[in-house]
This record gives C-alpha cells, sequence and structure tokens, in this order.
C-alpha cells in the first residue's frame, strides 16, 4: 500500500507559478520597444528595464545572503510555503505599481515597479525551486523540477504573442503609457489569486537543519567562482538578444518588421529554450540510449509543430518557419554529439552560439534573422548545466554556492545596457559582438568543466 500523500494538485499551482514567472519576465522584451516609443529614449535607456529588473535579483540575493550567513536562512524559519506566498505579495505590489506610473507618466516609477517585481521574483527563486522538489518521493524530483522549468519556458513562449497583442493591439497603440495599465493590473490580481491558492493548499512543512556556513569559504572551489561568470555571462547573453530583437526584425537589412509585427519572432527566439528544455530533460538523463536517440528526435519535432500550430491560429504565415528547420536539426544533432555529458553539451551548444551570432553579424535578410531567432534552442540547457557544474562537489558549502549564482543574475541588469549603448554607437546590427563574448566564455567553461570529467 503506498501511504505517499498525492501533492498533484499543489504541484499543479506551482506548475502555474512557474509559467507566469517566465511569461511576465519575457514581457519585458515588448515593454522595452513600447516604453522606448513612449519616452523617446536612446536604446540604452530603454535598457534600463532590464536592469531594474535583474538589478533586483543581485540586490535581494545578496541582502538574503548577508541575514541569511549572520541570522540564518529566513525561509528555512518562516517556512517554504510562507516564502513563497510572501514573494507572490511582493511581486503583485511591483505589477500593481504599473497603474500610477502610467497614470504619471513617469519612466523611473516604471523602472522603480519593474525593481520591485524582480525582488518578488527573486524570494520565488529562492523559495520555489526547493519546494517542488519535497512535493512527493525524493526519486521523482528532479522530474517535477525540470516539468515546473519547461512550464516556465512555455510561459516565455507565449508571452510576446499575448502581451503583444494586449499592449499594441487590444488596448490601442496610444502615443502615452496607459496601454500597459490594465494588463498589469490583471496579473498583480493573478498573482494575488495563485498566492490564496497556496495559501489553501495543504503543503509539507520543509525544515532544512543545514546552515549556511559563515565567510566565503565557498569560493575556494573553482567550479563555483568560474560558474558564476558563466551565469553572469549566460543570463546577459539570453536577455540581451531578447531585449533587442524587436530593433534588429525592425532594420530595412534584415526585415523591416514593425513593433507590432515583431512578438511573434521575439517568441520563436523563447519558444526554442522550451523545445531544448524538453528535449534536454531525456536528452542528459539516464534512459537507456535506444530511447534516449528516439526521444532526441521526437521531442523537438513535437514542440515544433506545437509552435507552427499555436502560430497558425494567430494568424501568421507559418511557411517562414522553414527557415528556423536547419537550426532545429542542428540541436538535434547537437543533443546526439553531446552523450549526456553536461559539461561538453554545454561547450558545443555555446561553440554553436557563436557560431550562429558570427552568421548574424556577416551576413542579413533572413540568414541572419533565424540565425539570432534559432540561438534560444542553444541558451535552452546552459542554465541547469552551469547550475550544476558549479555546485558540484561543493558540500557543505551547497547552499551559500546556490545563492552565490542566483546573485550572477546580474548579467542580466549589465549587459543588455551595455548592448544597447553598442547599439546607440555602432548600430544595432553590431552590438550582437557583445552577446558574442559573453557565449566565448561559456565555450571556455564548459571545456574547463569537462577536462575536469564532470
Amino acid at each position: 500500500m503506498n501511504n505517499q500523500p498525492n501533492y498533484r494538485s499543489s504541484l499543479a499551482v506551482l506548475i502555474t507559478l512557474f509559467f507566469m514567472w517566465g511569461f511576465i519576465t519575457c514581457l519585458n522584451d515588448i515593454l522595452i520597444p513600447y516604453l522606448k516609443s513612449v519616452f523617446d529614449l536612446m536604446h540604452w535607456q530603454a535598457m534600463l528595464v532590464q536592469f531594474a529588473f535583474f538589478g533586483a535579483y543581485f540586490i535581494g540575493s545578496l541582502i538574503y545572503f548577508i541575514i541569511s550567513a549572520v541570522h540564518g536562512d529566513p525561509i528555512n524559519r518562516m517556512g517554504y510555503k510562507k516564502g513563497i506566498i510572501a514573494g507572490l505579495f511582493v511581486s503583485a505590489s511591483g505589477t500593481a505599481l504599473f497603474f500610477p506610473a502610467a497614470q504619471f507618466q513617469s519612466y523611473a516609477f516604471f523602472l522603480s515597479a519593474l525593481f520591485i517585481l524582480g525582488l518578488g521574483f527573486t524570494l520565488l527563486q529562492i523559495a520555489a525551486n526547493p519546494y517542488v522538489a519535497i512535493l512527493g518521493s525524493p526519486e521523482t524530483a528532479s522530474g517535477r523540477l525540470n516539468l515546473a522549468q519547461a512550464f516556465n519556458s512555455f510561459g516565455t513562449f507565449i508571452a510576446p504573442l499575448v502581451g503583444g497583442f494586449l499592449i499594441y493591439e487590444f488596448f490601442g497603440n496610444s502615443p502615452d503609457a496607459s496601454s500597459v495599465r490594465y494588463p498589469y493590473l490583471f496579473f498583480s490580481l493573478l498573482f494575488l489569486l495563485i498566492a490564496l491558492l497556496i495559501f489553501k493548499s495543504k503543503l509539507p512543512r520543509f525544515e532544512n537543519l543545514e546552515t549556511i556556513e559563515k565567510g566565503m569559504g565557498a569560493l575556494k572551489f573553482p567550479q563555483l567562482w568560474l560558474g558564476i561568470i558563466a551565469i553572469f555571462m549566460y543570463v546577459g547573453a539570453e536577455v540581451s538578444i531578447g531585449s533587442i530583437m524587436t530593433a534588429f526584425l525592425g532594420l530595412p537589412e534584415i526585415a523591416g518588421l514593425t513593433h507590432e509585427e515583431a512578438p511573434v519572432f521575439i517568441s520563436l527566439y523563447w519558444g526554442g529554450l522550451m523545445i531544448g528544455r524538453f528535449t534536454g530533460s531525456f536528452a542528459l538523463g539516464n534512459l537507456n540510449q535506444r530511447l534516449r536517440y528516439i526521444l532526441i528526435l521526437l521531442i523537438p519535432v513535437i514542440a515544433f509543430l506545437f509552435i507552427a500550430l499555436v502560430f497558425h491560429l494567430r494568424g501568421f504565415d507559418i511557411s517562414q518557419l522553414k527557415y528556423y528547420v536547419l537550426p532545429l536539426i542542428i540541436c538535434i544533432l547537437a543533443f546526439y554529439n553531446g552523450r549526456t555529458k553536461p559539461a561538453f553539451t554545454l561547450m558545443l551548444f555555446a561553440l554553436i552560439a557563436v557560431a550562429m551570432l558570427i552568421t548574424a553579424l556577416i551576413t542579413d535578410g533572413l540568414t541572419a534573422m533565424f540565425a539570432v531567432i534559432g540561438i534560444g534552442l542553444f541558451n535552452s540547457i546552459m542554465w541547469s548545466n552551469i547550475f550544476s557544474l558549479s555546485i558540484h562537489g561543493l558540500g557543505k558549502y551547497t547552499s551559500q554556492g546556490s545563492s552565490l549564482l542566483v546573485m550572477a543574475i546580474l548579467g542580466g541588469a549589465l549587459v543588455p545596457p551595455l548592448q544597447g549603448y553598442a547599439a546607440d554607437l555602432h548600430g544595432v546590427h553590431q552590438s550582437f559582438i557583445i552577446p558574442l563574448v559573453c557565449y566565448a566564455y561559456l565555450i571556455f567553461y564548459g571545456w574547463r568543466m569537462n577536462r575536469r570529467r564532470v
């Protein structure tokens, strides 16, 4: 008889949270060109949207790390359930502030709202991932986390489609910032509803008796401090590409798309992460070789057909997706050649990302366009691979190392304005040299970890 409690309904609620988490984060890519137009900003000024949002991850994680080191883990004391609810309330406050920001027509107010939203998401990062892991048997924890992360990627995939429709079409492309008031107010109410559902859910009380070591002992491990830089570079490159995508697709020599037309292709960029994460959960797993090879082929194809269906229902000419087939085939072959080795797979995917960026820099038109969009496929496994490689062998310093890695999300705050500044000086097309440098470091990190046979 199985006495294991059934937490399926609770897991479903948390998966909804992961979906919203990804959705709101990716919606920044729509918000950037919108606010740039409303407030007549330069590229680097518009990228302050990401600076405020991802900068909050660094500030929030740093504060949390200091409190944990001095007084003990706050979420461990209050419980993960209360920690998630607290994060949802802070997130709801951030999205609610979009309404007065639009009323006052203040860009600084918008940035403040995004910073508070980022603080809320920091709490959710720290609390939600381990909480999903304990909702069931330890043997299936990794499957639950992969499922939650896959739905997070699904949120990033549809956010540009839904967000673009709400901001540019449903509420009208007004000359002021009023189009964002009601969508973000709705998100605020949704966060509060999820908080209520989690409050009502009967979730287990999780107590972690491990304490975070004082000092900076975790940094004696080279895989960690090199991994901190890798997380910084990865998040910075991924967010920066998505943030400037609208401006890139609008270039006459690329596609000449309007702000209303670009979100479909932005969603394709983020949809690549969804395809890669579903595939990677099997490609890097412990399945027998034959089944693993079959799934590596089938999952990307099924996910691609799903994306094509969504685009068709949205009224998009899916014939253009034929240019996405080549990056998809390259991704499938890369998974086959990764041979279940996280470090080697990371190095291989970073190499392909660099090759695609070089292609984008030296070409134009659809070749350059789909070279950049296709990079999303190769971003897919980078976060999980870097994170697992970085904390490998840390032992009692694992908690400290994990909090330091979360701080490295700061890359999402600093790299986009840097690329925006490069775009102002040398043009949007040539600004992709910035993420190229980031991926070049990831090649080094993957190579270094592969030499350690991790």
